[in-house]
C-alpha cells in the first residue's frame, strides 16, 4: 500500500512539475533554478494534501466540538491566509530558492573540508527504516523544543514569536500564524540540525509534514485530549491550549516574566524531563496579558497592546515590538 502512495505522488509530482512549474520557470528566465523547483513542487504537493487533509477532518470537528465560539469571524480567514503563503504559496517559494540551495552549498562544502554529518542511523547496524524514522522524528523534537523555549526567553525574539500567542480565537490554522522573520529563522535552524545529523531529504519531507499536520491539530478549537498517559505521549489540543493560556503559559509562574509552559512541539517528553509541563485539565482562553485593557490609578481603562487585524499589520507591528523590547533589555 506504502509503495503504491509513494509512486502515486511521485507521478503527480512529476505530471505538475511539467505541466505547470517547469514551463513557469522558463518563461521567467530562471532555468538554472530547474531542479530547486522540482524539490519545490514536491513542498508545494505535500502541502496542497495538508491543507484538503485539514479541512476534510479538523474543520468538522472545530463545528462539532468547539471549546468556544469564535468572537472574530476575520480570526479563522486571516490564519488561513497564513497557513496558505506558509504551504504552498510565497513562503514555499521563498525556502527554496534562498534556504535549500544555501544547506545544499554548506553541505557541499563540508564535503570538500572531508567534513561528513553525523548519520545517527550509523549508530544503529541494521536499524529499519520506520525505527530509523522514528529516530530523527524525536530527536528533531528535541531541537524544536529548545528552540521554541528560546522564542520566549529572549526578549527580542517574543517580540516575534508574540503574533503567534496573540491569537484569542485559535483555530485549526493557527498554527502558521507566525512572523515571516521568525518562521525563517526556525526553518533555518531546524534545517542545519537536520543536515548536521544525516536527515535524508525525503525523509525530511515526511518528517515535517506529519509534525505540521499534528501541530494543526493542537491548535485546533476543539475540546478534546488524550487522557491521562495519552496526554504525556503526544501533545494534545488541551495541553498545547495550557501553552497559549493568558498569564500563564507565555509567563513564569504568574510573575508577569518571559517564560511559560508546554513548550513541547510533539512530545510532552521533554516539558516532563526538564519541568515545564502543565498538565492542568482544563481548557483555558488564549492571549497575552498586554492584550487585556488595564485600569489606571484615576479608574479609567488603557487598551490592550494591538498586535493588528491584517497579515501586513500583524509583520510589521512584530518587527516593531522586536525592536522595542530589545531597546528595553538593553536599558
Amino acid at each position: 500500500m506504502i509503495p503504491f502512495l509513494i509512486d502515486c505522488f511521485g507521478n503527480a509530482q512529476g505530471w505538475l512539475f511539467e505541466t505547470l512549474i517547469q514551463p513557469l520557470i522558463y518563461s521567467l528566465g530562471l532555468g538554472e533554478f530547474t531542479e530547486e523547483a522540482f524539490e519545490g513542487t514536491e513542498w508545494l504537493l505535500t502541502g496542497m494534501g495538508e491543507l484538503l487533509l485539514l479541512f476534510l477532518v479538523l474543520r468538522p470537528m472545530e463545528a462539532l466540538i468547539p471549546v468556544h465560539a469564535l468572537s472574530d469571524s476575520r480570526a479563522r480567514w486571516n490564519d488561513f491566509v497564513y497557513t496558505v503563503l506558509h504551504r504552498v504559496g510565497l513562503f514555499s517559494v521563498l525556502i527554496f530558492f534562498t534556504l535549500d540551495p544555501l544547506l545544499d552549498s554548506l553541505a557541499a562544502l563540508l564535503r570538500l573540508e572531508n567534513i561528513h554529518p553525523v548519520n545517527l542511523e550509523t549508530f544503529w547496524p541494521g536499524i529499519s527504516p520506520f525505527a530509523s524514522f522514528v529516530l530523527y522524528f524525536v530527536v528533531l523534537d528535541f531541537f524544536d523544543y529548545w528552540y521554541h523555549r528560546a522564542s520566549h526567553q529572549f526578549s527580542w525574539w517574543w517580540g516575534l514569536h508574540s503574533l503567534h500567542h496573540s491569537q484569542r480565537n485559535m483555530n485549526l490554522w493557527s498554527d502558521n500564524r507566525n512572523h515571516l522573520l521568525d518562521d525563517l529563522l526556525r526553518d533555518v535552524y531546524m534545517g542545519l540540525v537536520a543536515l548536521a545529523i544525516g536527515v535524508q531529504p525525503q525523509q525530511y519531507v515526511l518528517l515535517v509534514s506529519i509534525a505540521r499536520i499534528l501541530q494543526s491539530l493542537q491548535h485546533a478549537n476543539v475540546r478534546l485530549h488524550f487522557g491521562a498517559i495519552g496526554e504525556r505521549l503526544l501533545v494534545s489540543p488541551r495541553y498545547h491550549r495550557m501553552h497559549h493560556a493568558i498569564g500563564v503559559g507565555h509567563e513564569s509562574q504568574g510573575k508577569g516574566t518571559l517564560g511559560g509552559c508546554n513548550f513541547a512541539v510533539l512530545l510532552p517528553l521533554w516539558d516532563i524531563l526538564f519541568g515545564t509541563a502543565n498538565f492542568r485539565p482544563v481548557f483555558e482562553p488564549t492571549g497575552i496579558r498586554d492584550q487585556l485593557a488595564r485600569k489606571q490609578a484615576d479608574g479609567s481603562l488603557r487598551p490592550g497592546r494591538d498586535y493588528g487585524n491584517s497579515f501586513w499589520s500583524q509583520q510589521w507591528r512584530g518587527l516593531k515590538r522586536m525592536v522595542e523590547f530589545m531597546s528595553k533589555e538593553r536599558s
